[in-house]
């Protein structure tokens, strides 16, 4: 098992690890890269890894970070900013671009989206979420 130091921004990479965007926010794990190695990842803080990021490892490796496709819902039709005012006010996370909606898979936001006549489709992909408005990433405003 191998060390990580740190969190670089680099297209030069030895190994890639996919994860999800659950698995993107962390502080010690093990990971597995898809080239099959395990490696500790032990940062001094919780971040929220971007695609692009990468792993320094003590032998001097990168291992990439890429976004794995996971299973999401997509939002579209009638009013999009209404939906998204909806889906921000519990809090879920939400991918979003001028024609639609994305957020991870949720029968309660499911229900609520449907009631207010979305169009919903799921589909499998990398998700982004906004970050917030308090910086880069996860960030709350308010003592979450």
């Amino acid at each position: 098992m191998i060390v990580s130091r740190r969190i670089i921004q680099t297209s030069d990479t030895e190994d890639a690890v996919s994860l999800n965007y659950e698995q993107r926010f962390l502080r010690r794990r093990v990971l597995r890269s898809d080239g099959g190695e395990n490696f500790l990842v032990d940062l001094e803080r919780t971040a929220s890894l971007d695609e692009g990021d990468a792993f320094q490892l003590e032998d001097g490796r990168r291992f990439g970070v890429h976004a794995a496709p996971e299973p999401l819902i997509e939002v579209v039709g009638g009013d999009l900013v209404r939906f998204a005012w909806h889906i921000g006010n519990r809090h879920a996370p939400c991918q979003i671009a001028h024609d639609r909606l994305l957020i991870q898979r949720d029968h309660v936001i499911r229900g609520m989206l449907e009631g207010l006549g979305a169009i919903l489709r799921e589909v499998r992909q990398p998700f982004f979420p906004e970050g917030g408005a308090y910086g880069r990433g996860r960030t709350h405003g308010h003592g979450h």
